[in-house]
């Protein structure tokens, strides 16, 4: 198990101050910045002070791509803005981790690993702070919101206030953590994993994906609340960065398959950023969530990366 974490516990609020982190791995090591997405926490892994198993578990810890043995590892939970103040955005949660980092003493870290969220927060930390990160993994994320992508995001939203309105706010956020669901992996995925053959019984495939989709979107709505499911939503359709701003290394890992990242933005990102630049194609089932279901595939990369005498940039 990963050795003690340090912990700074606080309100995840846009008001100034560092965010709230977790620092945990080797003593004195190099740092690697994880973030994930909207749901994800700042506890990345278990280590012998918090033994609850991390969002990225199978990613980051001791022997991991990620090796707490031969790192730190810095993840923050995401800032929300105060109910009638401007909507937070991916750099204001930059500099937040920023303010973090300065509070621990660390000047640069050996990388940023972003996946969804974490990636776009990824590319805003590269264009605010070009000289604090030796390099960017970037993880089914662009440079702006695909506009299908803001689409949904706005519906979903729509259904959360109304929920709220009528008393039901935990209904109302399992429901659009049930839709998100959707675009989060592909219909492949749904064919594979959820439409079982049973012959014409078609009523047990919809019980099937309805539950699946239920089950998932309980889970969510026990942990949030519309405001903050509302503040970092409209926070991943704000997200704008110049891609020439950046010039940070940077590693884009794309997903062909993926619905709200079309990989045809992930090619021009690539191509725009000011730095030196890679992009990784996969294809997945997992779709915009490859990086947690398909994680046999992507984890590879990101150990390569780290490995920074071996990296060769083009």
């Amino acid at each position: 198990m990963t050795a003690l974490a340090l912990l700074r516990e606080c309100e995840p609020l846009v008001d100034g101050s560092a965010a709230c982190y977790e620092i945990t791995g080797a003593p004195g090591a190099p740092v690697v910045a994880v973030l994930g997405g909207i749901s994800a926490s700042k506890h990345v892994t278990s280590s012998a002070s918090d033994p609850r198993q991390g969002w990225w578990e199978e990613v980051v810890g001791e022997g991991r791509a990620i090796d707490t043995n031969k790192f730190r590892v810095i993840s923050v939970d995401y800032l929300t803005h105060v109910k009638g103040s401007l909507p937070v955005t991916t750099e204001d949660q930059a500099r937040g981790l920023a303010r973090a980092l300065d509070e621990l003493g660390i000047d640069r870290l050996q990388a940023v690993v972003g996946a969804s969220y974490g990636g776009m927060v990824a590319l805003a930390f590269g264009a605010a702070f070009p000289a604090r990160a030796d390099r960017l993994i970037v993880i089914g994320a662009a440079h702006e919101s695909d506009p299908m992508a803001t689409a949904l995001r706005h519906l979903q939203r729509r259904v959360v206030e109304l929920g709220t309105a009528v008393g039901r706010e935990r209904d109302g956020l399992a429901i659009a953590r049930g839709i998100a669901m959707t675009s989060y992996l592909t219909p492949r995925y749904f064919e594979e994993r959820l439409a079982e053959d049973d012959g014409n019984d078609i009523q047990a495939t919809e019980d099937r994906i309805g539950s699946y989709l239920r089950a998932q979107g309980e889970r969510f709505a026990d942990k949030w609340t519309s405001e903050r499911y509302n503040s970092l939503s409209l926070s991943l359709d704000l997200h704008k960065v110049r891609p020439e701003e950046i010039t940070t290394p940077t590693t884009i890992i794309a997903v062909s398959s993926d619905r709200l990242v079309p990989i045809a933005q992930s090619r021009e990102l690539a191509s725009r950023l000011g730095g030196p630049s890679q992009l990784v194609e996969l294809d997945s089932s997992f779709g915009h969530d490859a990086f947690l279901g398909d994680w046999p595939r992507v984890a590879p990369f990101i150990n390569e990366l780290l490995q920074v005498e071996r990296t060769v940039w083009s």
